[in-house]
């Protein structure tokens, strides 16, 4: 049978399983928030950045004489365990809580704290020797140590997602040069507009992507502003002087992210508004992915009444009632991702519109939703990757013979035979169901070489 130990906080006395290292704060998060069955330690980096945060504390404590070396050691040890992943099962905070971040701040503390004192001979919840609050969260609140743990875990998975981006883009453009010279045709408005290659579609894929990750990097840049030292409202009470500035260089140091304090920390502690244009940029991004996504569903549309330009691999039968059908799955979740991250950005939109006074309480909803866009996208991004894009191959002759019996490109006469004309002839051709070809020929418009030059697609391109 499960084994307890009697914790207790300003609410009174609880039980709380023996073994674990969390502590009767965290308890009593998991009993109040049943929510999205989301845990703070699904998301490994998450994690880690919150106990990057506590050791860079501990350090700037202990540099200005608050924290004793024989504290200092124990916590600091118990930190870098944290950061390997070892204790990931210890953070149960469901994502979404109310608290403005206090379960997951007070989470944190509670197993650094606890581990802490295992490594220097005591029992879990002895802490007189070393408080989760006294001690892990000395010159802190969890209003300058949470949203300092949401900053750092955002530009560490953005970094990943960045990544997995560039491995996308250079599959487009692959495919853009696999494809360089298949002729095909054009369309605005649905309607065939003139003749390009399939190779600049697909690279027109690429580089419309590729000016995402600018985008991505110069909005993460925003969270390199931090209020560590702020403590409750900006105001640094319980801090001593010079802590926010030394916190932030040391946590530079142990994550290699170039952290500066902000200039006016209490005006940062409620200010939301880099989660704000961050998440903007994911919904940027999202929107050009699914756009894309809508693209490769219409070129593989068919196979026979529909463009059949291009070739999906086939991920899996298509219906249970329709024999031979197979569907473009892997652009059609990957779209339903995108618009998870349209309604995640409204969210984050809603969240930050929402503080109060000298907090923002919501932060916890606007970081959950920020580190799902990521992660989903993340996943998304990889599995069109793999399972579609590479796999994609081209229909030439089915496109060749759309650019052939186009009425599209009469577009390419105009400057040769007038805009009048040539609408003469697309409109007669659509009429009879004659190529325009046969039509400019038959009212002598041009001669037989000159019209070959001109409608040649590859000098159309």
């Amino acid at each position: 049978m499960t084994k307890f130990r009697t914790e207790s906080d300003l609410i009174g006395e609880l039980q709380v399983p023996a073994d674990t290292y969390y502590g009767v704060q965290t308890q009593r998060a998991i009993d109040n928030f049943r929510i999205t069955g989301t845990k703070m330690g699904d998301y490994p980096e998450f994690v880690k950045a919150i106990a990057y945060v506590k050791l860079a504390a501990a350090q700037t404590n202990n540099a200005l004489g608050l924290l004793p070396n024989e504290l200092l050691k124990p916590i600091s040890e118990a930190c870098h365990e944290v950061i390997s992943g070892k204790y990931d099962n210890q953070f149960p905070v469901d994502m979404i809580q109310g608290g403005a971040g206090t379960s997951v701040n007070m989470n944190a503390n509670e197993v650094i704290a606890n581990r802490a004192l295992e490594l220097m001979g005591h029992q879990k919840g002895e802490y007189q020797y070393c408080s989760p609050n006294d001690h892990v969260n000395q010159s802190q609140s969890t209003n300058d140590a949470y949203p300092t743990t949401v900053k750092l875990a955002v530009i560490k998975m953005n970094q990943s997602l960045i990544e997995k981006l560039r491995l996308l883009i250079e599959a487009f453009r692959n495919k853009g040069k696999e494809f360089a010279d298949a002729i095909k045709m054009g369309r605005t408005q649905l309607q065939d507009a003139v003749p390009m290659t399939l190779g600049q579609e697909f690279e027109a894929f690429a580089a419309n992507l590729e000016e995402e990750i600018a985008r991505l990097q110069n909005n993460a840049n925003l969270f390199l502003e931090i209020n560590m030292g702020g403590t409750a409202i900006g105001t640094g009470l319980n801090a001593p002087k010079g802590y926010a500035k030394l916190c932030a260089e040391n946590l530079a140091k142990i994550t290699g992210e170039a952290f500066v304090t902000a200039a006016n920390l209490v005006e940062a502690t409620p200010d939301t508004g880099s989660y704000v244009i961050y998440s903007s940029a994911l919904k940027r991004m999202a929107v050009k992915l699914s756009k894309i996504c809508n693209d490769l569903r219409l070129l593989s549309s068919g196979p026979r009444a529909g463009l059949n330009e291009i070739n999906l691999p086939a991920m899996q039968p298509g219906s249970s009632i329709m024999p031979g059908k197979v569907n473009p799955v892997i652009p059609e979740v990957v779209n339903q991702v995108c618009f998870k991250v349209f309604g995640n950005d409204l969210t984050v939109t809603f969240a930050a519109e929402a503080g109060q006074l000298q907090l923002n309480v919501m932060e916890p909803v606007l970081c959950q939703c920020i580190i799902e866009s990521i992660v989903f996208l993340e996943r998304a991004i990889d599995t069109l990757r793999t399972k579609c894009v590479e796999g994609i191959t081209a229909n030439r002759e089915v496109m060749l013979n759309m650019v052939k019996n186009s009425i599209g490109i009469v577009t390419a006469l105009n400057p040769h035979i007038g805009y009048k004309n040539s609408t003469k002839i697309a409109k007669e051709a659509l009429q009879t169901g004659k190529s325009v070809y046969d039509l400019v020929l038959e009212h002598q418009l041009l001669s037989k070489e000159q019209l070959d030059t001109i409608l040649d697609p590859k000098n159309m391109l």
